[in-house]
C-alpha cells in the first residue's frame, strides 16, 4: 500500500505560507498523514517523532547518502534534482559506516568540552564588539549582527585567517541553498561556482598543512583532517567535503539559531522581562528556541531497499524528508507544543541537533553561541520589539529556518 499523500496541493510545502508560518502545516501533518507522499517524487514526509526514531532506527533500509533534493519544477509542482554520489558529498552528516565514524573521530577532539568552554571569552568579547557595533549603527536588522559571529567561530574553529570573516559569511549562508527547493538554474551554476571556491580555499589550506608550510595551526579542524589525509584516513576530497560541511552546519544553522532567539524575544516584552530578571533561565530558552525553530528543518534519506514504513510500502531510490520542526511540535511528546515553556522537564529532549549516531557534532558550540548572545543582548540598556513597520523576511528555503531580515526597534 502506497502512503498517502501529504496534502491536495502537492506544491504546498514549497509555498511562502508554509515557509514563513508553518505552525498550521506542522499540525495538520502530525495528526492526519505522520508518513505520507509529496506528489509523485518518491520523497515520502515523516513527520511524527515516533517515526522518525524509527528510520534512524533501521540503518539496513535507510542511508544517510544524499542523493537527491526536492526542488520546484515545471508549472511550480514539486520534483527532485538528483545529485551525482560523489565521495565529497558523502561526508559527515551524509556518510554511511563505516566512514561515518571515520569522519566524526577525526573532528571530534576539536570540538570537545575543554576545547568549546576555553572559547567562551573569546566569543563573549566577539558578541559584545558586535552588539556594540549594531547598536551604535542605529540598531535596524540584526541579520548581519546574527551571522558574523558564527562566522568568525567556525573560521577560528577550523583555522583559517580571522581577517577573511566576511568571505566565511558570505559562504556559510550558502551551505543550505542546494537544499531549499527553490534553486533555479541560473542559481545552480552560481552555487556550483562558489562551492567550487570554496572548496579550493579549503583545500589549499588543508595542503599547506600537508606541506608543513604555515596554515591552519595545530590543533585546528583543518588541521586534523590534514593529519587525516596524511596517515590515509581520508582522501583530500573527503577531508575537503568535510570541512564544506562544518562552515554550513557552524555557519549557518548557528546564525539562523540566533536570528530567531532574538526574534522570539522581540515578540514578547514579558519574556525579556523574565529572562532579564533570572538569567539563569537562558539556556532553557536557547532549548525551546531551538526546539520551536531548528536551524535545519530535515534531513533525508535514501531508501536502500524494498521495505515498508508504518505499513506504506518504500522502493529503492525513494526518498525520506526526516522533519525534526514538526517532530519537535509532536503533542504525543510535548505538552503546548507551540509555546515556549522555561520549566520542561527535560530541555534538551528534541531534535533539533538529530538523534542517534549522526547527532550533530557542533552542537555544544551552537549552544554556547546562543546563550552567550541572549545573555549579551539582554545585559544592553532599553527595551526591543519588532520594528512594526519593516517585518521579518525569512529566506526562501523549505530546508533551512533562517531570517534574511530581522528589523529591530530599540528605545
Amino acid at each position: 500500500m502506497r502512503a498517502p499523500q501529504y496534502s491536495s496541493d502537492p506544491s504546498e510545502i514549497l509555498s511562502a505560507g508554509v515557509i514563513e508560518n508553518p505552525d498550521a502545516f506542522y499540525a495538520r501533518v502530525l495528526s492526519e498523514c505522520p508518513v505520507s507522499r509529496i506528489g509523485e517524487t518518491g520523497v515520502h514526509l515523516v513527520a511524527s517523532w515516533a517515526k522518525i526514531l524509527e528510520v534512524l532506527g533501521r540503518e539496513e533500509d535507510f542511508s544517510a547518502n544524499l542523493t537527491g533534493v526536492l526542488i520546484r519544477g515545471a508549472q511550480g509542482q514539486p520534483s527532485t534534482f538528483d545529485l551525482p554520489p560523489t565521495e565529497g558529498t558523502k561526508v559527515i552528516a551524509t556518510a554511511d559506516e563505516p566512514r561515518h565514524s571515520v569522519h566524526r573521530r577525526l573532528v571530534k577532539p576539536g570540538l570537545s568540552n575543554e576545547q568549546i568552554g576555553s572559547l567562551e571569552p573569546r566569543i563573549r568579547r566577539w558578541t559584545r564588539d558586535a552588539l556594540s557595533s549594531w547598536l551604535l549603527s542605529g540598531a535596524g536588522d540584526f541579520v548581519p549582527t546574527a551571522e558574523i559571529l558564527p562566522a568568525k567561530v567556525v573560521g577560528h574553529l577550523l583555522g583559517l585567517p580571522e581577517g577573511d570573516a566576511e568571505q566565511h559569511r558570505a559562504w556559510a549562508m550558502m551551505g543550505g541553498e542546494i537544499l531549499a527547493g527553490d534553486v533555479s538554474g541560473p542559481g545552480l551554476q552560481n552555487l556550483a561556482r562558489e562551492t567550487a571556491g570554496i572548496a579550493e580555499y579549503l583545500g589549499e589550506h588543508i595542503r599547506l598543512a600537508l606541506s608543513g608550510g604555515g596554515g591552519p595551526p595545530e590543533g585546528s579542524l583543518l588541521w586534523r583532517l590534514a593529519l587525516g589525509v596524511g596517515e590515509g584516513e581520508v582522501s583530500l576530497s573527503e577531508a575537503t567535503g568535510i570541512a564544506i560541511v562544518m562552515f554550513g552546519a557552524g555557519g549557518e544553522s548557528t546564525s539562523a539559531l540566533i536570528g530567531s532567539s532574538v526574534k522570539l524575544l522581540a515578540e514578547s516584552a514579558s519574556l525579556v522581562r523574565r529572562l532579564r530578571e533570572s538569567p539563569e533561565l537562558i539556556p532553557r530558552f536557547v532549548e525551546e528556541a531551538v526546539r520551536l525553530e531548528p536551524p535545519f528543518k530535515f534531513h533525508y534519506r535514501a531508501v536502500r531497499r524494498k521495505c515498508e514504513l508504518d505499513g506504506y510500502a518504500l522502493a529503492p531510490g525513494d526518498r525520506l524528508m526526516l522533519h525534526w520542526a514538526a517532530a519537535n511540535r509532536d503533542p504525543s511528546i510535548y505538552a503546548g507544543p507551540n509555546e515556549i515553556q522555561l520549566d520542561r522537564k527535560y530541555p534538551k529532549h528534541h531534535l533539533s541537533f538529530g538523534r542517534g549516531a549522526h547527532f550533530c557534532v557542533g552542537e555544544q558550540i551552537a549552544r554556547l553561541e546562543g546563550r552567550i548572545m541572549i545573555e549579551e543582548l539582554l545585559r544592553c540598556p532599553g527595551e526591543f520589539a519588532l520594528d512594526s513597520g519593516d517585518p521579518p523576511v525569512y529566506a526562501r528555503s523549505i530546508f533551512v529556518r533562517r531570517l534574511e531580515r530581522l528589523p529591530i526597534a530599540v528605545e
